[in-house]
């Protein structure tokens, strides 16, 4: 969508949730020089409201759970982003594709009508399926093909033309209900690590796997395969059996091998209200006194790949021009003050590393989202707990990461974003020498949000010699999503290529590789390291800590409870009560 429109329109957005395929559709519709505003669909007299105030030319729902209202798309163009192929319908798409193992899977744009998913097709696109998550493949294959769809759409639209001619189904869709957690239940007996991943894999991000661990209803998210080398070193037991820890993550075992499970939800209780539901925590959290008792199995950070862990190593090249790669695949980009801690260390480590380039490459899914808010509500919670404090104990453990980025000085440092970054995690990104993304990705540079938050991880140093400060006090402010492209060009990113993180990954090692060769290195470390020096006689990066840390312990212990509040619905994800003013510039 990175050309201009051919003829401007006026386009709303009603969407469930302010989701990453929502930002992608409002941020590149906007670049493409669209009048867009969103819209929550918080009822059907609120979406009423909303079309009468902004008057659209089309409405777009990229992410709805209900139908749009009859009265708006009857006399509306209403486009609904719909994750399947043409034919299937109803609300588990992508879920039941992932069951049944399809080899590739599709998204249909089609107009709204009485029926759910049933109204003329106007575009559709087509992807490979990858062993992955459903919310993976969501962020990636899904949302590529959306927006590659609703192009086309919105080209009909500007060109003053209808729907194209229906479109034949697909073979074997059809419309099925709401897959329920009985349709893929484990049988650990039975089941075996392909079947146990793809079940645990289709119901992840939502709703979680229904299992039971230790004996307690759960659900289950973040599984990932065991080698038989993990396997030999954990303890005997049969198929569903616990028998190891890692990280965050314990290992079960099942019928012909292991799984990593790395998130739980624990089952609420019978009287448990709205917001009071168990969070989906770390696995060695939400069962701790049980996994305190399981042997540990860690890693080194350089070894095969194959091996999970959240950290992973991997050098490249030959001596003298080599490139150092950094993985840390925090789920869903939340880095708790133990994942912090991990991370620190790592980097410390890697210090003693022969490379010269480092590049950070994050996760598959989120470079960082910063600190993580479920952890520090769940010590919130607990007896004699405080979530400020658990909240400065993590904001202090992700400065001490950004602080050991900022002060490598004897090599180049290169953030490369495989999927998207927000709050925190683009500070950290920034921390970097330079900064790498491919065109999927999006920024949310902004805290406030989550109840007026200042920030921390140097934002104060590293956005204004990247952006000026008027410019960096903007964006801050603004609270809008940026996708990389645009980044690149107001010189927030330094670089933008490739087709998916998979292509970018291949091409940013390419790019490490010859600048780790390149004859002018030296020179660029030594102007590097007299920079820095230049940067701590005027300024120490202890003073901007210290200013943000001031401005963060309001934040966390002052009168206002906004941030609080805030953290409070996102984790528990309460519905929202209205649309943000910054985003429904129609209010």
């Amino acid at each position: 969508m990175a050309d201009a429109a051919l003829r401007p329109l006026r386009v709303l957005l009603l969407a469930h949730g302010f989701n990453s395929l929502t930002q992608q559709v409002f941020a590149r519709l906007r670049a493409r020089g669209h009048v867009v505003s969103l819209e929550l669909d918080i009822s059907d007299a609120v979406t009423q409201e909303a079309v009468a105030l902004f008057r659209p030319d089309v409405v777009i729902a990229p992410f709805l759970k209900r139908r749009i209202p009859e009265a708006v798309w009857r006399q509306h163009l209403c486009l609904v982003v719909h994750p399947g192929v043409p034919g299937d319908r109803g609300p588990s798409s992508l879920d039941r594709a992932i069951l049944r193992g399809e080899a590739r899977w599709g998204v249909t744009v089609l107009q709204a009508t009485g029926e759910f998913d049933a109204g003329p097709v106007w575009a559709t696109a087509s992807f490979a399926m990858r062993p992955a998550t459903k919310a993976s493949l969501y962020r990636h294959e899904v949302t590529r093909c959306a927006l590659a769809a609703l192009s086309q759409c919105l080209r009909r639209i500007e060109r003053g033309e209808g729907a194209p001619a229906p479109l034949p189904p697909q073979p074997g869709a059809r419309a099925w209900p709401l897959l329920r957690q009985a349709e893929r239940a484990i049988d650990w007996s039975v089941d075996g690590t392909e079947a146990v991943l793809r079940k645990i894999r289709s119901a992840d991000g939502s709703p979680g796997l229904a299992d039971s661990l230790f004996g307690e209803r759960c659900h289950l998210f973040d599984a990932h395969p065991a080698t038989p080398q993990a396997l030999a070193g954990a303890l005997e037991g049969a198929p569903g059996a616990v028998v190891a820890r890692r990280a965050n993550a314990i290992l079960r075992r099942t019928a012909d091998g292991g799984v990593w499970i790395g998130h739980v939800r624990r089952a609420a209780s019978a009287n448990a209200g709205e917001g009071d539901a168990p969070l989906k925590l770390p696995a060695t959290e939400a069962f701790a006194e049980q996994a305190a008792q399981l042997p540990e199995l860690p890693v080194p950070l350089l070894r095969d790949a194959a091996e999970w862990d959240e950290l992973h190593y991997a050098e490249h090249g030959e001596a003298g021009a080599r490139v150092g790669v950094l993985r840390f695949a925090f789920y869903n980009g939340a880095m708790s003050t133990r994942q912090c801690e991990r991370l620190r260390d790592a980097l410390r480590a890697l210090r003693e590393r022969p490379v010269q380039v480092l590049l950070l490459a994050g996760g598959p899914d989120f470079f960082s989202n910063g600190i993580h808010l479920n952890t520090i509500e769940a010590e919130g919670q607990a007896p004699g707990g405080s979530a400020a404090d658990a909240s400065l104990r993590n904001i202090e453990a992700i400065d001490d990461v950004a602080l050991e980025i900022l002060t490598i000085t004897d090599r180049v440092t290169v953030s490369a974003l495989c999927g998207n970054a927000g709050a925190g995690g683009v500070f950290l990104a920034l921390a970097a020498d330079e900064v790498w993304a491919h065109p999927g990705v999006v920024l949310n540079a902004h805290y406030k949000n989550m109840g007026n938050l200042w920030g921390s991880e140097y934002w104060t140093y590293v956005l204004p010699r990247r952006l000026g400060q008027a410019r960096a006090m903007e964006l801050t402010q603004a609270r809008l999503p940026q996708p990389a492209a645009d980044a690149v060009r107001e010189g927030l990113l330094d670089a933008c290529f490739g087709d998916d993180a998979e292509h970018f990954m291949a091409l940013a090692l390419a790019r490490a590789l010859a600048m780790a060769s390149d004859a002018g290195h030296a020179r660029r470390i030594a102007d590097k390291q007299a920079l820095r020096a230049a940067d701590e006689a005027a300024k120490p990066l202890a003073a901007y800590r210290e200013e943000e840390l001031t401005r963060m312990r309001r934040n966390f212990y002052g009168f206002d409870p906004s941030y609080h509040v805030a953290r409070y619905h996102f984790v528990h994800k309460l519905p929202q009560a209205w649309t943000p003013r910054h985003l429904a510039l129609h209010r």
